[in-house]
């Protein structure tokens, strides 16, 4: 499937910066950009199309799906281990920020939240839920506003729920406590 070029006006997500190969091992807890949250079953070498290939095998348990991924392309596929206490913090830290919305079309803000919703990177999921986040006596949110909300707080809930090794539910309260300080 050929790679549409990013609408005028919009940045594509920026590439992750090219550190150091990331390994895995079995029982570490991942993030994939496109699916959240998973955790390394195992890795091991498999014979596909007549290719033999290392593959890390994530669970997403919320999902009930396995994914499979090339030890090879798990660095372009954009898997990295979770946010380090530092970097989530500095995610938390934009929650209590002041929403920041343009004054585009709908359309093109949505595009632009599930791009950053899709990049897996904490901050830029934080800045979705911060901006569509509506406090009470606010206007209430659209169909489209309410999934992309709930998709980012979901993603960055997941997280964080890893992180700290706590249920999403508790996470999600302390993501409210966040939201609420602002």
């Amino acid at each position: 499937m050929a790679q549409r070029p990013p609408m005028p006006g919009m940045r594509p997500p920026a590439p992750r910066p090219l550190g150091r190969e990331e390994t895995f091992a079995e029982g570490d807890y991942v993030v994939y950009p496109t699916h959240g949250v998973g955790k390394v079953e195992k890795i091991a070498h498999e014979e596909i199309a007549g290719h033999k290939l290392e593959l890390i095998h994530i669970t997403f348990e919320e999902n009930r799906m396995t994914l499979r991924v090339p030890v090879a392309k798990a660095r372009t596929a954009g898997l990295r281990r979770l946010a380090t206490r530092k970097v989530f913090d500095e995610a938390l830290a934009v929650l209590k920020g002041r929403a920041r919305i343009k004054r585009t079309m709908w359309s093109r803000r949505a595009q632009e939240y599930e791009a950053k919703i899709n990049s897996g990177d904490p901050t830029a999921i934080a800045e979705v839920v911060r901006d569509l986040h509506r406090n009470s006596g606010q206007p209430d949110q659209s169909f489209s506003e309410r999934q992309i909300y709930e998709a980012a707080l979901d993603r960055l809930a997941a997280e964080l729920a890893a992180l700290e090794q706590i249920d999403k539910p508790a996470a999600v309260v302390k993501l409210g406590t966040y939201l609420k300080a602002a």
